[in-house]
């Protein structure tokens, strides 16, 4: 039979053990409620996007700010055209975008009275002049057709690229968004022909060459490599310095401090490096970190 001193012990132990266990029940709630009460006060910002191909980026941009512990969730919305994520921006139903560059932002605020403004730039996606015919400019021959996006702006961008290899000549190569109208002189010869962006690399092996958006390269498996001519310095290029894309949000909204954070967060070498590993060199980062 145990003694009364046994039973003692034993009762203290049992208490002892029971408290300990009170005591870490305590402390799991208290850092579950912490972290719910962290999550609970993250500020959504949700941030506009054409497509889906910026993805991986945002994702690093998020792992940024985490790793600062910055309360911030990003939620990204896709729009098919950067028309409609404009007019989210205005309505306010975007607290940020982040597509356009800025001759399409110019062009936009222009058409549409838009208050916007820019708050941080992202990176510049190079337009290229491509050739299965042909391995550099110089082997182009009067009447050689080259084929061009239709759109406004992406016209004026590509008669840049033009200018820039010596093709044509154009009337002032920095004014924003030039036409046909504006060249000047054409000691190449070439005939410039206007189509979809998006069709212009399957009418390549009826062209002499054609020009349109690295996005379009890559979906069809080509490369930046490909290229016969790629204007240099592209970011640096005057001409070419509205091309870079940007963050932009509602001009009442450029100083808001967690949207500050956000481009901070974008402009480090983990975004960079993302940004690279994305798009294989296809965009270029434009900032520093």
């Amino acid at each position: 039979m145990a003694s009364a001193t046994s039973k003692k012990k034993a009762k203290t132990q049992l208490i002892a053990v029971l408290v300990a266990i009170v005591v870490v029940i305590a402390a799991v709630i208290g850092v579950t409620l912490v972290r719910n009460a962290h999550a609970g006060s993250d500020k959504v910002v949700t941030v506009g996007v054409v497509g889906n191909s910026d993805d991986a980026v945002w994702t690093a941009v998020q792992k940024k700010l985490d790793s600062g512990n910055a309360p911030i969730k990003l939620e990204l919305k896709p729009f098919q055209d950067g028309i409609y994520t404009n007019q989210a921006l205005a309505n306010k139903e975007l607290d940020i975008t982040a597509f356009q560059h800025y001759a399409f932002l110019e062009q936009e605020e222009k058409e549409k009275g838009y208050k916007f403004t820019v708050i941080g730039d992202s990176y510049i996606s190079p337009l290229n002049l491509y050739s299965k015919k042909y391995k550099s400019v110089k082997d182009f021959k009067p009447g050689d057709k080259i084929a061009i996006p239709s759109n406004a702006t992406n016209t004026g961008r590509a008669l840049k690229v033009l200018d820039s290899a010596g093709l044509i000549k154009l009337k002032d190569p920095n004014a924003a968004n030039p036409t046909v109208d504006d060249i000047v002189e054409n000691p190449s010869g070439v005939q410039i022909e206007l189509n979809d962006a998006a069709a212009i690399i399957n009418l390549l092996p009826d062209y002499a060459g054609g020009i349109t958006n690295t996005n379009f390269i890559i979906d069809a498996g080509m490369s930046t490599d490909d290229a016969i001519y790629q204007v240099p310095d592209s970011l640096t290029n005057k001409a070419f310095k509205e091309y870079i894309n940007v963050i932009v949000a509602n001009t009442a909204d450029k100083d808001n401090p967690t949207y500050k954070k956000i481009v901070d967060a974008y402009h480090t070498k983990d975004v960079a490096d993302a940004i690279n590993k994305n798009y294989k060199g296809a965009v270029i980062p434009a900032f520093k970190y």
